[in-house]
């Protein structure tokens, strides 16, 4: 956080090897007074090496840089500083590309051709430790949902599927060594990702993770078993 007079501001970084498309966003960053820019990087070692310098409360980017593989960029800026929330600002908006993105430990995704309204709110929903989904694909999830498949609400979208089972059960008030023998894992393996899933969702330790999860509804199912 930066703070602005008597404000914290969420500090940004913005990542994208187009240097105009960067100092756009800067400028609506900056125009909007709700954030403030700490840093920009044009290539792969220079988000690393920024991430690392700055941690940024929100790092916005294209993942498609210096054909490198993006995701893996994802999942390391996860690791390196866990309390930065990535939001994937890409041309790129096939369901496959969202999901990996979010699999990989992003927060939020949003298409290029997003209005500045709508990238502001994304920055501050990330760096308020929300999940975001650009507008016309969740309007797209939400029409095959409906056209066949069971509705059901799936929070925290940047959880893999076993993270989420195991923060279902966190959230029903389990042990580690209880859940490592409902779902057949070594505690450690429990261990460390109760650790990647207190990166992914913001919070500090497993109390908030389980504040959190009950809230959104989880817990229930693991619970009644």
């Amino acid at each position: 956080m930066n703070q602005h007079g008597n404000t914290f501001l969420p500090t940004v970084l913005l990542a994208d090897v187009q240097p105009a498309l960067r100092q756009g966003v800067r400028s609506m960053v900056e125009a909007s007074g709700g954030a403030a820019v700490v840093g920009e990087a044009g290539t792969t070692g220079e988000v690393l090496a920024a991430t690392s310098r700055h941690r940024p409360d929100v790092l916005v980017l294209d993942p498609q840089m210096d054909d490198t593989a993006g995701m893996r960029m994802i999942s390391q800026i996860v690791r390196l500083t866990p309390d930065t929330g990535v939001l994937v600002f890409s041309t790129l908006d096939d369901d496959k590309a969202v999901a990996a993105a979010f699999h990989a430990g992003a927060r939020g995704y949003l298409v290029k051709r997003a209005t500045a309204e709508q990238i502001i709110r994304g920055i501050l929903a990330v760096g308020a430790g929300e999940a975001i989904l650009d507008r016309s694909i969740a309007a797209r999830l939400g029409t095959l949902i409906g056209a066949g498949q069971r509705a059901r609400s799936y929070p925290f979208p940047q959880l893999s599927d076993r993270e989420r089972e195991v923060l279902e059960h966190l959230a029903a008030g389990r042990s580690n060594t209880a859940i490592a023998r409902e779902l057949a894992l070594a505690s450690k393996t429990v261990s460390n990702r109760i650790s990647g899933i207190l990166g992914k969702l913001g919070v500090a330790d497993r109390a908030q993770a389980l504040v959190l999860a009950r809230d959104s509804g989880l817990g229930q199912t693991a619970a009644a078993r």
